[in-house]
């Protein structure tokens, strides 16, 4: 990497037509593990003008509500009345077409190959719900150890829609994006480069019809009451070479479903780290943590987070492998681009012994299956929008610094 270089991240608010959806098949699944925390459930979502369709499989004793799941969601989001633009919670169709998880899947998820019938090792009792490669990344660029472009992104995109529904800025509709470049001097941030945001409004604001000045008062009303409390307690500021991009196109009116179809799990960068680390290619929404997409990459989260809080290194990427119904991991790898005190490989089978990464254990472990029952009913559908992995907003497993200690014990020397 040269000494200095420009990385982008984006993020999306939660009317944006592909966050509904994942909003929505999160809601399907925080309202089936509540009532059923053994449901399997697969529950895909497409929103377009006027319309929702649910697809997929559930296996699953809970009698749920799917469309009335649906419009719920939607009204919270904001699509509802006037103020939806065109989409609305109570009068959108919703479609359903949910089978039974399919048979062959099932047998290698409820008896994993390495099951015997004379074996008491719980964790060996269920299989990985597919194969495939998952990873989890740490660094210290901000106190939540997340890269800074994507943080700063999320925190924007949260606050454009905390300002909507507190009535701050009661022209803001819900649909918006946002986007952060930050320029980094020796693999460190230095400023603040440029900022985007791009956000849904009413046609007139405030008795104002001429679209110029509408997009100066709109530009005007970000600086104040977005992107100044946003970085209040930032360690680097926008500075006067900062350049700001607000609603570039000009005019954003129709959103939203209106405006774009959305499909759930589209946002897969945004989730995560916003392309500053590798991405196996899995989503998360609608999926219950036998998928490992799902599971698998809170755990690598969860390890590479611990890795830096130890001090064991600046950054750590982790990556996680399976195979359909097999329970042990294909391979572990974890990576430290350089900044490791010791060598990855130490590292690697120091994590081995210190986190148990079978699906079955993952699960018990971060207790993600009981999760929405432990928060009222809504736990994956809040995890859905502004990021799965940072939250500062949210108490996620994940998130926790529970393994510090242990791994720190590990390298008593390095430590010390």
């Amino acid at each position: 990497m040269p000494n200095r270089y420009l990385f982008t991240s984006e993020s999306v608010t939660e009317g944006h037509p592909d966050k509904v959806c994942d909003q929505i098949s999160d809601a399907i699944l925080d309202s089936i593990l509540t009532a059923d925390p053994k449901g399997r459930v697969a529950a895909e979502c497409l929103t377009t003008t006027g319309m929702v369709v649910v697809a997929g499989e559930v296996t699953t004793t809970a009698q749920v509500d799917i469309p009335e799941i649906a419009r719920r969601a939607i009204a919270e989001i904001g699509y509802e009345g006037e103020r939806g633009g065109g989409f609305d919670a109570r009068t959108c169709a919703i479609m359903v077409s949910l089978d039974k998880q399919s048979p062959d899947i099932a047998s290698g998820v409820n008896k994993a190959l390495e099951k015997r019938e004379d074996s008491s090792d719980e964790f060996d009792q269920i299989g990985a719900g597919d194969q495939g490669m998952m990873f989890g990344y740490a660094c210290d660029e901000t106190p939540e150890l997340m890269p800074m472009p994507i943080s700063l992104s999320h925190k924007i995109a949260r606050r454009l829609s905390e300002v909507r529904k507190l009535g701050v800025l009661k022209y803001l509709r819900p649909d918006g994006k946002t986007q952060v470049t930050i320029e980094y001097e020796n693999d460190k941030p230095a400023r603040v480069h440029s900022i985007v945001i791009s956000t849904q409004h009413d046609a007139v604001i405030d008795g104002i019809t001429d679209n110029d000045e509408i997009q100066a008062r709109i530009s005007e009303d970000l600086k104040k009451y977005v992107i100044s409390p946003v970085f209040q307690d930032v360690s680097i500021q926008p500075d006067s070479e900062t350049r700001y991009l607000i609603n570039p196109s000009g005019r954003f009116v129709v959103g939203g479903p209106q405006g774009d179809a959305g499909l759930t799990g589209r946002k897969i960068i945004v989730d995560t780290y916003g392309g500053y680390a590798r991405h196996g290619g899995g989503a998360f929404s609608g999926k219950d943590p036998t998928k490992v997409d799902r599971s698998a990459a809170y755990a690598a989260r969860w390890v590479a987070k611990n890795i830096v809080g130890a001090g064991l290194a600046k950054k750590a990427e982790v990556q996680i492998a399976y195979a359909i119904g097999v329970a042990h991991p294909v391979s572990v790898l974890v990576t430290t681009f350089g900044t490791g005190k010791v060598s990855d490989e130490e590292i690697t089978e120091v994590v081995k012994k210190t986190f148990d990464l079978r699906p079955a254990a993952i699960i018990k472990n971060l207790e993600l299956n009981l999760l929405p029952k432990q928060h009222g009913g809504k736990f994956f559908q809040r995890v859905a929008a502004y990021g799965h992995f940072g939250r500062t907003d949210l108490d996620l497993p994940w998130e926790r610094l529970d393994k510090v200690e242990t791994l720190k014990k590990s390298f008593e020397k390095v430590a010390h």
